[in-house]
């Protein structure tokens, strides 16, 4: 018995974001994640608005008699740093950081990841056994590792951070995107598409990327967590962001001698960090189980 042909025809693709929209709503995680990820969305883009202390500003009415960091109060809301800065205009800006880093990087990331994995499974052969190879060999460094080592080599900023971060977490995506080519590749519609002469790239893109776009979007939407993460790791051992420019992890590596006398200046930014990685995880969760249910099982 053959399998019967998926129509691969046009999708009407506004009413199935609204579909999907309207189910991430109905699940309480999801809409809660996806909440969180509108708040800091709207405060990177209208930080200048927002901000109400020039985040550089070094002030003296920011600091102690003492010189300490004044804790959180009516002028400071979340109080101040080791410099007299205002930590909540400097969280507000280290927020647009965050979230430039994570979507480029898990843009670049993804779009190399399925591309080597989409071209390894519908080639096969000796292209698919070099991709996958290489694919492995990338597997086997320990991803933060190989990070600080690239981030260490070049001179950081945020478009280094960003390509430092999607040469280490493209292999995953490339992986699953693989073994879900090479299943589709053996289906009857693809053989059919084959045995009428259709090109390679008509075949990729008109009938295999329809089939893995609801893996690609799930995949990209939990790894932005991965790169928020990865980011203020990086920024936090010193070879990612650098200073004057606010990052959620060098805020907390600035200010870490800080830690016994004025806390909130760990625990705010590393509060964010968790904030925004747990939004991305649970909408890429709810999108999981909404595009296809059956990717829990298979992973």
């Amino acid at each position: 018995m053959t399998d019967t042909p998926v129509a691969s025809g046009p999708v009407p693709v506004r009413s199935r974001i609204v579909e999907v929209l309207s189910a991430l709503m109905r699940r309480p995680r999801a809409a809660f994640g996806m909440a969180i990820i509108v708040i800091m969305v709207f405060a990177a883009v209208f930080a200048g608005w927002i901000m109400p202390h020039d985040p550089f500003e070094q002030s003296f009415d920011g600091l102690t008699l003492s010189g300490a960091p004044l804790p959180p109060n009516r002028q400071f809301w979340f109080g101040t740093d080791l410099l007299g800065r205002d930590l909540f205009s400097r969280l507000i800006l280290g927020t647009r950081t965050s979230l430039i880093i994570g979507v480029v990087a898990n843009g670049i990331a993804v779009i190399v990841g399925a591309g080597v994995g989409i071209t390894a499974g519908y080639f096969g052969g000796w292209i698919g056994a070099i991709l996958m190879r290489f694919t492995d060999l990338m597997m086997a460094f320990p991803a933060l590792l190989l990070a600080i080592v690239l981030a260490a080599i070049f001179q950081p900023s945020l478009m280094i951070v960003a390509l430092v971060i999607a040469m280490v977490n493209w292999v995953q995506m490339s992986r699953v995107i693989y073994t879900e080519t090479r299943s589709l590749t053996e289906r009857d519609f693809i053989q059919v598409q084959r045995s009428i002469g259709s090109g390679h790239v008509r075949i990729i893109l008109r009938h295999l990327l329809p089939h893995l776009l609801s893996s690609i979007v799930v995949f990209g939407t939990l790894g932005i967590s991965t790169t928020v993460l990865l980011e203020a790791t990086l920024s936090y051992l010193g070879v990612g962001v650098r200073p004057p420019i606010p990052s959620w992890g060098n805020i907390i590596f600035e200010n870490q001698t800080y830690f016994s006398t004025a806390p909130w200046l760990v625990f705010l930014p590393g509060a964010a960090i968790v904030l925004l990685a747990l939004a991305f995880n649970l909408v890429g969760d709810a999108l999981r189980d909404i595009l296809d249910p059956t990717l829990k099982g298979r992973h």
